[in-house]
């Protein structure tokens, strides 16, 4: 099917098409994070307010949806040019795919999407038009409808990787959904939900702290600093806390359907029982990854050679190697070809298409392995996964540490360590200790994307349609120039972001 297409495209258009998503997607998700962390730490504040009617709260709520809603409009411009690269650049997967990954997104501009811009106004503008609890009411939905935006959206990054809930039609030539549920409530889906939604709560946590900790240094606003802090190293605790279990679900999910990301980020050649996670090379936690990938501290977890030569699983099913794949996946096309002559030829009684129809449906599984060349090309890059990886686990970890320090100055507990300090008058350093920290929270986050986009590699879609397959036929020069011209106006955006929020935060609450 896609046979005259691939040869048809610019080696150079498939790289630059892969740059320009990958740069969108880049940008956009330095903004999203942001909105949904500060959509939870801006609705505990207003709740606050409602319960105690004091005009603090207020203000100091007000103040933080400022930041929220500059940083709320760079998301959406960014958000919408990554949608239309569907079709612009990746006509071809649209084409292909387009009935069921089309039908999430749908959802999301038509329900969630409206459901937050209505609220957002009613937040902003809203504070002496309409009551107390409405307005409250609408400030949790707000968050609420950029947390169903992400909803969809993962959902439909999640069939991605790993596609459920569709059948391919070979008269339509496409992939048809015939379960909208499976493709919403994918289990892959709900995990990568639960850990992308409370790592970004981090962000928002990480963000509070290292503003207020600003204000702190300056030594000004520190009622509204150390309240604020309270809240937003309790929701980052919180969240470090949820990421770490969810990330070990994931973990579990990505072993179970997607073993050779696990290997890639483990660097893992040759697998076994019993396997240690390394935190470096030379150093391993024994039994660790087993753990994390089996929930048997003895589980069996293979390693990108395992996988590649074929291997059996624990509960005895054998996996074909990868060469066997490449062979069945080049019968379902010569079959799907077949099929479509033979449905299409008049003197054919149909027993010669049904034949046909067979042949394909028995290795379908495998379509998409029809057009890998050399079995090496499905190993996504190793030292890419491996280390942004340990990047994200090793920040999780230092975020968890960091929040309960936080926390425990800001409550003054344990008493006996901090009865003659108090956390709004230390040196300047541990200040910028904080401050620093929101940069790399950012670059936790975006590891963790890299893990998930890398680790799948050379996959459009999971064992269905490789990258290279999915692109539009362009010429690779509008490519190019469509690629600087969007990191000239992303670039742009980001440093105009940068300035407002920076201008708005030494300006402070208006209390």
């Amino acid at each position: 099917m896609f046979n005259q297409l691939i040869l048809s495209i610019d080696a150079d258009t498939i790289d630059w098409s892969r740059a320009q998503f990958a740069l969108t997607a880049i940008y956009h998700w330095l903004f999203v994070p942001l909105t949904l962390g500060l959509a939870v730490i801006m609705g505990i504040m207003e709740t606050k307010y409602y319960r105690t009617k004091d005009q603090f709260w207020k203000d100091t709520a007000i103040f933080w949806q400022k930041l929220f809603g500059i940083n709320f409009a760079m998301g959406v411009a960014t958000g919408i040019i990554l949608e239309f690269e569907f079709g612009t650049n990746w006509s071809n997967y649209s084409w292909f795919v387009g009935d069921i990954f089309g039908a999430p997104l749908a959802v999301e501009g038509i329900v969630a999407f409206f459901m937050e811009s209505t609220f957002v106004a009613v937040m902003f503008f809203g504070w002496k038009k309409v009551s107390p609890g409405f307005h409250l009411a609408s400030t949790w939905l707000t968050g609420l409808g950029a947390t169903i935006s992400a909803w969809w959206i993962l959902v439909a990054n999640a069939w991605m990787q790993y596609p459920v809930g569709c059948e391919f039609n070979p008269d339509t030539m496409r992939n048809e959904m015939v379960s909208f549920a499976e493709v919403a409530l994918s289990p892959f889906a709900v995990s990568k939900f639960c850990h992308t939604v409370t790592s970004a709560w981090i962000i928002g946590g990480v963000f509070c702290v290292g503003v207020c900790c600003w204000y702190l240094m300056k030594k000004r606003d520190t009622k509204m600093a150390l309240e604020s802090i309270k809240i937003g190293a309790g929701v980052g605790l919180v969240a470090s806390l949820l990421a770490a279990a969810t990330g070990h679900k994931s973990a579990q999910d990505v072993a179970a359907v997607q073993p050779m990301k696990l290997a890639a980020m483990e660097a893992l050649y040759d697998g076994g029982n019993g396997v240690g996670l390394k935190v470096i090379e030379g150093i391993e936690v024994p039994y660790a990854l087993s753990f994390m990938a089996t929930n048997d501290f003895q589980g069996y977890v293979p390693g990108v050679n395992d996988i590649l030569n074929g291997y059996t699983t624990s509960d005895g099913k054998v996996e074909p190697s990868v060469d066997e794949k490449i062979e069945r996946g080049k019968k379902a096309i010569t079959a799907l070809a077949a099929y479509r002559a033979a449905k299409f030829e008049s003197s054919d009684d149909g027993s010669t298409a049904a034949a046909h129809l067979k042949v394909l449906q028995e290795n379908m599984p495998y379509f998409g392995y029809g057009y890998i060349k050399d079995k090496n090309d499905v190993v996504p890059p190793i030292a890419v996964n491996f280390w942004a990886f340990r990047i994200m686990v090793g920040m999780g970890c230092l975020f968890i540490l960091f929040f309960a320090v936080v926390l425990a100055g800001a409550y003054r507990w344990p008493k006996f360590l901090f009865a003659h300090r108090d956390i709004t008058a230390l040196p300047s350093w541990h200040y910028w200790i904080a401050i620093a920290l929101i940069p790399l929270g950012y670059i936790a986050s975006e590891s963790g994307w890299l893990v998930a986009e890398f680790g799948r590699q050379p996959w459009t879609i999971q064992d269905m349609l490789p990258t290279w397959a999915a692109v539009s036929d362009l010429q690779s020069a509008s490519v190019i120039i469509t690629f600087f011209l969007f990191l000239i106006l992303f670039s742009t955006m980001l440093a105009v972001e940068i300035n407002i929020m920076l201008k708005q935060i030494k300006k402070g609450p208006e209390l």
